[in-house]
């Protein structure tokens, strides 16, 4: 197993997915979220950028206080492919200590935006000793506002145990994504799903691209 790679789902025979939230925390949709996955006792994985950490740091504390991990999506939200390494190191380790400031514990996980990966940034992420989430439904588009029913639809097309599944709680009105993944937890968690983090999701089975 290529411990850089970009990991979509794992494989296993559990009911098990991993919800993830890009580009909070968001003082709107973030504290709804948490709302929601309250409700049903399920946790997931926040990526946070640094630049909204600094701005929403009570959104991040209360993200951590329930339970969630949160992981690192970088400071400003670059294309990495395009920095330096020394700009793309300074966009991580930027985020990774207002993350260690909130948690006490560095971040395991890192999602780069755009899924934008080249060879300079999984060296770096290896250096970090992040795991790098993909997702297995990007076909969702939630970032597009496309409809609940799309949103929701989308997902459970590729849906299977191992999962992680792209959602995101910030820059712009995630109210369909919040619906989506309201009745998303419902129908899961109904279906006898466990709804748990990335690194949760990582200890039940072997990584997959």
């Amino acid at each position: 197993m290529n411990p850089a790679m970009m990991i979509s789902r794992v494989k296993t025979e559990k009911k098990a997915v991993a919800f993830t939230f890009d580009d909070g925390p968001n003082p709107i949709y973030t504290p709804q979220l948490l709302q929601i996955f309250g409700q049903t006792g399920g946790k997931a994985t926040f990526f946070m950028l640094g630049s909204q950490i600094e701005i929403h740091p009570e959104v991040a504390r209360a993200v951590h206080a329930q339970g969630h991990e949160i992981g690192n999506h970088t400071y400003s939200h670059p294309h990495l492919s395009r920095l330096s390494g020394p700009e793309c190191l300074e966009e991580l380790v930027r985020t990774e200590q207002l993350i260690v400031g909130i948690t006490g514990t560095r971040p395991a996980v890192f999602r780069p935006p755009y899924m934008d990966y080249n060879e300079q940034t999984a060296a770096i992420a290896l250096s970090l000793q992040y795991r790098v989430a993909g997702a297995a439904n990007v076909g969702t588009m939630d970032w597009e506002q496309p409809g609940v029913d799309f949103i929701v639809d989308k997902t459970k097309e590729t849906l299977r145990p191992g999962n992680i599944l792209l959602f995101h709680d910030g820059f712009g009105d995630r109210s369909q994504t919040v619906e989506a993944v309201r009745r998303l937890v419902l129908e899961l968690t109904s279906d006898g799903y466990k709804l748990v983090t990335v690194s949760g999701l990582l200890r039940l089975g072997e990584p997959e691209a």
